[in-house]
C-alpha cells in the first residue's frame, strides 16, 4: 500500500480533566505532546489532520503545525469515535482508503508502529495495537468503508466503547509485549514520568 493512500489523525478532543488543562499542548522534551504524535504519522502519511474541540488550546496549536483541525460531528453521541468518524469523512474527501489514529497523549509509542497498523489492517476493516494490558484502541487503523457502521453506532445518542466498535469489526491485532511504551499521560506525574523515560 502507498503512503499517499493512508491518511493521519491525531485525537485531541479529550476533555482532560486530570491533566488541569489541554494535554495536546503539554511539552515534552521541548515539543508539544500534539506535535510529537503528528511527527509520528507524518512518517506513513500522506497527510494529517488533528481531531480537536474547536477554539481550543489544541486546535491552536495544530493551526500553528499548518494541520487540519477536525470537529466532531454535530447531532451524534460524542466521544472517540465521534472524532474518529470526522476523521474518516475527511479521508474519503481526500480520496484516502485507510487512515491511522493516534491519541495526542501516548508520546512513547514503539517506532515501528504506524507501518504495522497499515500492514495488519490489509484486507481487514481496522487493526489496533494490543499490549498485555489489552487493546489499545486508539493506536489504530480505520477503513473508510466504516463510515456507515460509525455513523450508525453514534446516532442513537449512546457512544459505544471503542474497543468493543473495533471488535465487532474484524479488527486485525498489532501486539507488543511492553504496555510502558504506550504510556497514556493523564496526570502532570505521568508527563514527568514520560520526561525521565526519554531521557533514560
Amino acid at each position: 500500500m502507498q503512503s499517499e493512500q493512508v491518511v493521519g489523525l491525531v485525537i485531541a478532543g479529550g476533555r482532560s480533566q486530570r491533566f488541569g488543562g489541554e494535554k495536546a499542548v503539554a511539552t515534552l522534551a521541548g515539543r508539544s505532546l500534539l506535535a510529537r504524535a503528528c511527527a509520528r504519522l507524518a512518517v506513513e502519511c500522506g497527510v494529517v489532520a488533528v481531531n480537536a474541540m474547536p477554539g481550543g488550546e489544541g486546535a491552536a496549536e495544530a493551526g500553528r503545525l499548518g494541520l487540519a483541525v477536525l470537529g466532531d460531528p454535530p447531532g451524534l453521541a460524542q466521544g472517540p469515535l465521534s472524532g474518529v468518524l470526522a476523521g474518516l469523512r475527511w479521508a474519503r474527501e481526500r480520496g484516502a482508503g485507510l487512515m491511522i489514529t493516534l491519541p495526542c497523549d501516548t508520546p512513547l509509542l514503539p517506532d515501528d508502529l504506524v507501518s504495522r497498523l497499515i500492514a495488519a489492517a490489509d484486507g481487514r476493516s481496522c487493526a489496533a495495537a494490543r499490549t498485555p494490558d489489552g487493546m489499545q484502541s486508539l493506536c489504530a487503523a480505520w477503513r473508510v468503508d466504516l463510515i456507515a457502521d460509525l455513523e450508525a453506532a453514534l446516532a442513537n445518542g449512546h457512544h459505544p466503547p471503542v474497543h468493543g466498535f473495533l471488535e465487532d469489526h474484524d479488527c486485525g491485532l498489532v501486539d507488543y509485549a511492553d504496555a510502558a511504551a504506550f504510556l497514556n499521560i493523564n496526570t502532570p506525574q505521568d508527563l514527568a514520568e514520560a520526561a525521565r523515560r526519554l531521557g533514560a
